[in-house]
């Protein structure tokens, strides 16, 4: 394990939850917010979105920067000052173009996450990424059920523009403390730079193209449902700013305490294949549960197995992505995997939001149960592979993401 000083951890805890604090704090009202400015539900789909159609494209190149560069900081500070721009866009009065671009700059954001994991991930020693992936989890639930939280009171005790602007305040803050964060003395300005055969390796990798189909499945439904439009069923339920604090709290407690535990307990007694794929038979489930929940306390009820699931599976995948890849290709296959499960995040709320829009709003959580079940075939079908090769290879496979 690389000699890193308890005073830094704790500041790179900290500024990870700012950052996950400041790009959440409007997240559940930011499908009603723009339904009172009158926006249709096909265009909130697009919104919704076009946060994971920037990082289709911004990720990969971002990760393979890093890695050529040899550097994290600046991209961690990249990410805070992009989150303060994102929230001072959707103050901005009038036109529809300016939520798009606070969207669009959010997601812009979101990209430079893959600093954040590397940089982590390379305070641990080999074998040791399931373990740093875990705990990084736990920062990003943490982040996120803070803001979310904080979302519903500040609309209901302020008004719809009160989580903007505290988000801008919050990623200020978080822009000063990076400024103070230092990369390990380990770090990639050790190692040999990025090559362009490197990053065809690194995108051949056959682990991480599996884990990023799934994450971009485990995205499309996350997106639809507590990110996208399940907060705007619970609003049409009655649910108020306090209901939406309900609401999160009950998806982001079970989701951290997954997190928390899934490499450590969960996988060492069911396996990773196994884990992840009783977090999305779970998942899927819960999804469709939603399409007849008649009440706000059945709706809460799915949204509290389903954060649970999402805990199982989330955590290992992102692990999975950089687990057989060299130190000097992690930002760019992590970039990689980043960039492709945005395609889940843009594609699943579009389209769920194009569904809405012509059958209603349970037409969308219908289309994404389709997206779960199909990830737990996908999870069916690689896991019975692997153990045929196994029983052919007389080899037991015991991956560092169960460490």
């Amino acid at each position: 394990m690389n000699s890193i000083s308890v005073s830094q951890r704790l500041l790179f805890t900290t500024i990870t939850i700012l950052y996950w604090t400041s790009m959440y704090v409007y997240v559940p009202t930011l499908s009603p917010f723009l339904s009172g400015r009158g926006l249709s539900l096909q265009f909130i789909g697009i919104v919704l979105g076009s946060y994971g159609f920037v990082q289709m494209f911004v990720r990969f190149p971002l990760g393979i920067l890093s890695d050529r560069w040899g550097k994290r900081k600046p991209f961690i500070l990249l990410g805070m000052l992009t989150a303060a721009i994102s929230c001072l866009l959707f103050l901005i009065p009038g036109l529809w173009i300016w939520p798009l671009a606070g969207r669009l700059m959010a997601g812009v954001c979101a990209s430079t996450w893959v600093a954040f994991t590397v940089l982590y991930a390379g305070y641990f020693g080999a074998g040791q990424t399931g373990r740093a992936m875990g705990n990084i989890s736990v920062m990003t639930v943490s982040g996120q059920m803070i803001g979310m939280l904080l979302s519903g009171w500040l609309t209901e005790g302020f008004n719809q523009n009160a989580p903007f602007s505290i988000g801008a305040i919050i990623a200020g803050i978080g822009l000063l403390l990076a400024f103070l964060l230092k990369e390990p003395r380990m770090g990639q300005r050790d190692q040999p730079g990025m090559s362009f055969a490197m990053i065809k390796n690194v995108v051949r990798t056959k682990t991480l193209l599996q884990v990023s189909l799934l994450s971009i499945l485990a995205h499309g439904v996350l997106f639809i449902t507590m990110f996208g439009f399940t907060p705007l069923k619970a609003q049409e339920m009655g649910a108020g700013g306090i209901g939406l604090t309900v609401l999160v709290f009950a998806f982001m407690l079970p989701h951290a305490f997954a997190s928390l535990f899934t490499a450590r307990w969960f996988t060492p007694r069911f396996g990773y294949w196994g884990t992840i794929g009783a977090g999305f038979v779970l998942s899927t489930l819960c999804t469709l549960a939603m399409v007849f929940a008649q009440s706000f306390g059945m709706l809460v009820a799915t949204q509290a197995i389903n954060g649970f699931a999402q805990g199982l599976h989330m955590p290992l995948l992102l692990g999975l992505a950089i687990r057989d890849v060299a130190l000097p290709g992690r930002a760019t296959a992590m970039g990689l995997y980043q960039a492709l499960y945005a395609i889940g995040m843009f594609s699943g709320p579009f389209l769920a939001g194009w569904l809405n829009e012509s059958w209603g709003l349970n037409s969308g959580f219908l289309f994404g149960s389709l997206l779960g079940a199909a990830a737990a075939f996908l999870v069916w079908a690689w896991a019975r592979q692997e153990r045929a090769v196994h029983v052919r290879t007389g080899e037991k496979h015991t991956g560092e993401v169960s460490g």
